[in-house]
């Protein structure tokens, strides 16, 4: 707070004229009606005719015209508190389409990791999203780079794309593992023509049959139209074979 202080009164010093002016950007607000205590407050303008706004990654989502412009930090942002982004009542306008609360680009200045909240709803419940967004800005395979957790270690760690996980690690569960249950109403040969985010589940059928189509082997699901669990082996698909429990073995699940 010492520091924000010096700042503005150094700002008042130098140039008043710009000092008059910049209040508006740079405000010092007392924290409660009687509080002499202030906190620190940046604005910029709405202008639609700001350059940036040309640029698809500036304006996409966005609404220039209730919109204000970016605020630039030339510098690196470091705090020994958090980073915190708020709901707020314009969503739509605040965070992109009103879901991203974080962007980070890559070199090329478009390729970037993006994180959403409350885009979509799915098993019943709101939806935080995590993924490596590439330059091809669409919703289909091509557009969703790997995203890797763990290390930045090649050929270690976990990586997670669109339609994709590969785990180079080891995976230990402590509940059960569920195979896909997979039968003739969930697979689809021809890839839909509409967008695969207006048309998900029908996009998610394709996808089903592509990954079953150039599946490896030692791939593994169960069919649900026949009652079996089968297994890629050498090119062909085989029956798992399988035997009722035990003898004196029995659950109570």
């Amino acid at each position: 707070m010492k520091t924000a202080l010096l700042f503005f009164g150094l700002a008042l010093l130098i140039n008043p004229v710009i000092a008059q002016n910049s209040t508006d950007y740079l405000k010092l607000i007392p924290g409660s009606e009687r509080s002499a205590f202030k906190r620190l407050e940046l604005s910029s303008d709405v202008d639609t005719t700001w350059n940036r706004w040309k640029e698809r990654g500036y304006n996409f989502g966005f609404n220039p015209q209730i919109t204000p412009m970016y605020t630039t930090v030339n510098g690196i942002l470091s705090t020994p508190f958090m980073i915190q982004v708020r709901g707020n009542e314009n969503e739509r306008n605040r965070k992109r389409w009103g879901y991203h609360v974080f962007e980070g680009y890559a070199r090329d200045d478009k390729s970037r990791i993006t994180m959403l909240v409350n885009k979509h709803t799915e098993e019943e419940k709101p939806v935080a999203e995590l993924y490596y967004y590439s330059t091809v800005y669409t919703h289909a395979e091509p557009a969703y780079n790997w995203f890797k957790i763990g290390s930045d270690v090649r050929q270690h760690s976990f990586l997670f794309s669109r339609d994709k996980a590969v785990f180079y690690g080891s995976l230990k569960m402590t509940n059960a593992l569920t195979l896909g249950n997979i039968g003739r109403d969930n697979i689809l040969a021809e890839k839909p023509v509409a967008d695969a985010e207006t048309n998900y589940a029908e996009d998610a059928k394709h996808v089903n049959y592509q990954e079953l189509k150039n599946s490896e082997n030692g791939t593994i699901f169960y069919d649900k139209d026949n009652n079996i669990v089968v297994i890629k082996i050498n090119g062909t698909w085989m029956k798992l074979a399988v035997e009722a429990l035990p003898k004196g073995v029995h659950y109570s699940f």
